[in-house]
């Protein structure tokens, strides 16, 4: 590989910013590609136990073999975009998951009975295709520009 400075590269192309549309398609592009992974999988399926009494660093550093985690890093195309490890560090920064979504996806206390690749991938399509808080705020806030105007310009 031949590395470049910014400078040397800058003719190349042009280089933008990712909006926020385009990082949450990203992300839900991803999250379909690993339920899709797990559809496919037909061998055993573990998931990580008692996630929730793991904190800090430690917690970032779970894995499990047989694992959605282990699936994920196995497959070239997740890796090819940059998915570094089959730790829950390396889901939750590539998938762009809050803990509380890591949590459910991979914790096996939200699953009852026994555990099947598909039931997990319903999860990780269920949260490809949630709603979050922001862009809810988002919607909201672009469907009232009349409070982003500034206070003189709705005076006249």
């Amino acid at each position: 590989m031949e590395y470049r400075t910014l400078d040397e590269i800058r003719p190349a192309g042009t280089v933008t910013p990712a909006t926020h549309e385009a990082l949450r398609s990203l992300r839900r592009e991803r999250l379909e590609r690993l339920a899709h992974l797990l559809e496919e999988h037909t061998g055993p399926l573990k998931l990580l136990s008692g996630m929730e009494y793991v904190h800090g660093e430690a917690r970032m550093k779970l894995r499990a073999d047989n694992s959605p985690l282990e699936i994920a890093y196995a497959d070239p195309v997740l890796r090819g975009q940059g998915l570094k490890g089959d730790t829950l560090g390396d889901a939750v920064e590539f998938f762009d998951l809050s803990q509380w979504e890591a949590h459910n996806l991979f914790c096996d206390c939200h699953y009852v009975g026994a555990i099947t690749s598909r039931a997990v991938a319903g999860q990780a399509r269920a949260i490809a295709r949630r709603t979050t808080f922001r862009d809810f705020w988002r919607k909201v806030w672009s469907a009232l520009p009349r409070f982003r105007e500034p206070a003189m310009a709705r005076r006249t």
